[in-house]
């Protein structure tokens, strides 16, 4: 820990290899007493549809739905355009166009090869037909995460739209979020939270009808829904905790990885926030600014736990340790606060998004430059991907062998098939082998 009166913050040397470890290890234990309650909440609004779906939203948001204020109308949408500043709107029209203008550039066209003897085989991509958007909501604003959400299905060809968050205690929706999903084209917008909206968007409620798969981030019991509503629907990730991790040298400014630290421990006591550097004037000046800034921040006592419960600075004996430090990690957000960022991207092999510069915060990301900010976490970049157009999308694939092409290569697939042990599976191709011989 550091010094009495400063920031309380890990501070170890890459030498410490236990430590060290002990810091990059997360926990991915199952919260049983968590999921104990989230398979309650979904069990009862698969058997009980709305009546235990307003019950829910009475208990713990504080507010009456009803069937008639349960879908959010056209007048409600109106009034929020009057409640959004104007220059608002246009920020989040100028992050609506990033966010589709880089998801569009992923579109694959479907396609079909045929060889010599007619043969074709090919892959046809298609949108799903419908798709929940979970947003967070009720005294927070989270229209960032109705566009990340619903921009990528709309550009994805995707034609029913549908998003939930939790309502106020007087059963209204924020009116940011509701201007963010106007303009991200979701096409119903439904007033609901927590695992039973999840629950709601998989088996459906009233006029909430069910959805192919459901997207975005929510609390431990939204993730634990997803986990449990997974194969009656689809869902896009099991995501935890936010996390950050910075790779910096000493050309980086102190003030710069201190702010980018602290942007991501103000989201959760549980986040984390970790520096891996060879320089030790760097570490010393980041530790000064961490606690300077520490004190202008409204979520102060988040953003503190945080930084001393998962927070963490490792003085690395030089930055080819410290990459390598950080692919093991695999986070979430990592930034290359170095003097050559790009000499080192061929060398990243692990991490949900990746923030090249001193000039690329993490919130360029969370909010306007176009990548979605729906990330692999706890570590879980080793094998997966962000939120994309491939998440909104899938793919069946197509055969069509001609007479002569499966006369061509019948026998090794009766060969092949025999092996397994599965005669009709042979015969499926050999009766037509012999009718043709005949």
């Amino acid at each position: 820990m550091f010094e009495k009166g400063s920031v309380k913050i890990k501070m170890v040397t890459s030498e410490k290899k236990e430590e060290v470890s002990a810091i990059l290890e997360r926990s991915h234990e199952l919260n049983e007493e968590a999921m104990a309650s989230t398979r309650e909440i979904v069990e009862k609004v698969r058997l009980g549809g709305m009546d235990a779906l307003f019950e829910y939203t009475k208990k713990f948001d504080g507010a009456k739905i009803i069937e008639d204020n349960f879908k959010v109308s056209k007048e409600e949408m109106v009034l929020a355009y009057e409640q959004v500043e104007d220059e608002v709107v246009e920020s989040l029209r100028r992050a609506h166009d990033n966010i589709a203008s880089f998801h569009a550039r992923q579109k694959r066209p479907s396609n079909m090869e045929t060889d010599e003897y007619g043969n074709t085989t090919g892959q046809i991509i298609r949108a799903l037909n419908r798709v929940g958007c979970y947003v967070p909501g009720g005294t927070a604003a989270y229209p960032s995460s109705v566009l990340m959400t619903a921009v990528p299905a709309k550009v994805a060809g995707v034609k029913e739209i549908v998003m939930v968050s939790p309502p106020d205690k007087d059963g209204r929706m924020n009116p940011y979020s509701l201007v963010a999903a106007d303009l991200a084209g979701v096409t119903e917008i439904y007033k609901v939270g927590g695992a039973q909206a999840v629950a709601a968007l998989a088996y459906g409620a009233g006029p909430l009808k069910p959805v192919d798969k459901i997207v975005g981030p929510g609390n431990i019991y939204v993730t634990l829904a997803k986990k449990l509503v997974y194969g009656t629907v689809d869902i896009d990730m099991l995501a935890g905790p936010s996390e950050i991790l910075v790779v910096a040298d000493d050309t980086a400014d102190p003030s710069f990885v201190a702010a980018d630290m602290l942007s991501q421990a103000e989201h959760d006591k549980l986040a984390s926030a970790i520096l891996l550097t060879d320089s030790e004037k760097l570490v010393t000046k980041v530790k000064k600014e961490l606690a300077i800034q520490l004190e202008a921040l409204s979520r102060k006592e988040i953003a503190e736990i945080s930084l001393m419960d998962n927070g963490a600075i490792i003085l690395t004996e030089n930055i080819d340790e410290a990459v390598e430090l950080a692919n093991d990690f695999a986070p979430e957000h990592m930034e290359l606060c170095l003097a050559e960022p790009f000499a080192w991207v061929g060398r990243i092999k692990n991490a949900g998004a990746l923030f090249l510069g001193n000039y690329t915060p993490e919130p360029l990301g969370d909010y306007f430059a176009g990548p979605n900010h729906v990330l692999p976490t706890s570590g879980t970049a080793r094998f997966y991907s962000p939120l994309n157009l491939d998440t909104y999308q899938k793919k069946m694939s197509l055969l069509a062998y001609t007479k002569e092409g499966l006369m061509q290569c019948g026998e090794d697939v009766v060969r092949l098939a025999t092996k397994e042990g599965l005669d009709a599976h042979a015969r499926s191709v050999s009766i037509r082998m012999d009718k043709e011989e005949k």
